[in-house]
């Protein structure tokens, strides 16, 4: 099955997730990670469009800047987030935006009535307070808003990636011009702070951002791309237990049964919000080819 390339992808990302703790611990700054985060995608899509004689040309640039510009936030704010907090804690947070999706949804969607919407934003934010009320001291909190901030700001870029799809942009564009702005960001914040002298530790750890996410990039736009849509939304969440697992066996850091419980409610959150998403626009689809 197609979808199951979403678990490769979600091991990938929570794989990338613990390189950029690394990296940050090796002295690697944000711009670096940034950079390294965005370089394989634009070097390895640009000569297959170039060999496969495709236009990098986009449909709509107004779509497209949008997408970035929430996109990019939201994987500065979250790389920030990941840098300073327990990896299971960040990716939960970083992984909020069906939780503001249904929120927004709620309000300016027009299903204020909705009780399954209304269930999943409910058991989103327990979700989070849960998270938050065990892991964060007060040091630490400023790095939790960023890491939720980030999910706001991924909320946004989703719906702005849905619409590209109805325009008829392909993955692999949105893939490539999002790599871009996010190289080109990371240029200009290292053009202002210079690059600094780091060790090898830390170029590895920065060559293991860039490779997994490259290779999580791939496999989760596979699955989108072929496999069952909300089969595929279900089995991004695994990110979160995948997380847990390197966290307790990298940096030992256990969540207790509260944390668990947050991470939980976080993932049943995003189901309900995944399924409802898929049934209404099935409903969609299926109003239109009737008319």
């Amino acid at each position: 099955m197609q979808s199951l390339w979403m678990l490769v992808a979600c091991a990938m990302f929570a794989l990338m997730g613990a390189f950029v703790k690394f990296a940050a611990d090796y002295e690697a700054n944000m711009p670096q990670i940034i950079l390294f985060r965005g370089l394989p995608s634009v070097l390895l899509i640009f000569f297959w469009a170039r060999y496969h004689k495709k236009s990098l040309r986009p449909l709509s640039w107004k779509a497209h800047l949008l997408r970035n510009g929430f996109g990019v936030s939201s994987m500065w704010l979250g790389f920030t987030a990941l840098s300073m907090l327990p990896l299971s804690t960040a990716i939960s947070l970083n992984y909020t935006a069906p939780l503001f999706i249904g929120v927004w949804m709620l309000f300016f969607g027009g299903t204020q009535r909705d009780p399954i919407r209304i269930i999943a934003v409910l058991l989103g934010f327990f979700g989070v307070l849960a998270v938050l009320r065990p892991s964060i001291n007060a040091h630490d909190l400023p790095y939790a808003l960023l890491g939720l901030l980030a999910g706001s700001c991924a909320a946004v870029a989703m719906m702005q990636i849905r619409q590209l799809g109805r325009l008829g942009e392909p993955e692999w564009r949105t893939v490539f011009i999002f790599s871009c702005f996010v190289c080109c960001t990371g240029l200009l914040a290292l053009g202002y702070l210079g690059w600094p002298h780091i060790h090898w530790q830390a170029y590895a750890a920065l060559a293991g951002v860039g490779i997994s996410g490259l290779f999580g990039q791939l496999a989760m736009t596979r699955a989108f791309g072929l496999g069952s849509t909300l089969l595929t939304a279900v089995l991004q969440y695994s990110t979160i237990i995948f997380a847990a697992g390197l966290g307790i066996a990298i940096w030992s850091d256990v969540p207790d049964t509260i944390a668990w419980g947050g991470m939980l409610l976080i993932i049943a959150s995003g189901l309900i919000s995944a399924w409802r998403t898929y049934t209404e626009d099935r409903i969609m689809q299926g109003q239109v080819s009737s008319r």
